[in-house]
């Protein structure tokens, strides 16, 4: 499979699953959660279809297009290892969506940093809340589902609370 095709069934996948989840989480209250800015493609995504919550954006740095910019008041700056608990410690376990799309072109580095992560994030999830990711997570107590329909096998993940 091409290097191309892999980036549309990733991208196919990743529209089809946070769609999936935006619906499902909609009557839970809590803010959402984008762990990795990059473009703000995603961010941009969601802030169209998402009404009524706020989207929190963990990311390094901002390099993101001006249209896809989050404010300042809902940009969490700094490494995940350390933003992630001081969230949870800030506002509890209240996020009602999370999306992470963290990792790069290596799939045994995003497989390592995925298993350090993964602890960190589980706690941040209200109960009932969704997580997308585009790697494999691993949850003590959240459960993987089924993809739903236009989603590529293995190129999406999603886990409920």
């Amino acid at each position: 499979m091409s290097r191309l095709d892999l980036f549309i069934d990733r991208m196919v996948s990743q529209r089809a699953c946070l769609d999936y989840a935006i619906a499902e989480t909609a009557l839970i209250t809590g803010p959402v959660y984008e762990l990795g800015l990059g473009n703000g493609r995603t961010y941009h995504h969601m802030r169209e279809r998402i009404k009524g919550r706020d989207i929190y954006v963990f990311e390094r740095a901002i390099a993101s297009h001006p249209d896809s910019t989050p404010p300042e008041s809902l940009t969490i700056l700094g490494d995940v290892h350390d933003t992630l608990p001081a969230t949870l410690e800030r506002f509890g376990p209240v996020a009602s969506l999370i999306h992470a799309d963290l990792g790069g072109h290596n799939r045994a580095k995003n497989d390592i940093f995925a298993r350090e992560i993964s602890p960190l994030v589980e706690p941040l999830l209200a109960e009932g809340g969704l997580m997308v990711s585009s790697d494999r997570m691993y949850f003590e107590n959240l459960t993987e589902l089924p993809l739903p329909t236009g989603a590529v096998e293995g190129r999406c993940f999603v886990y409920r609370r």
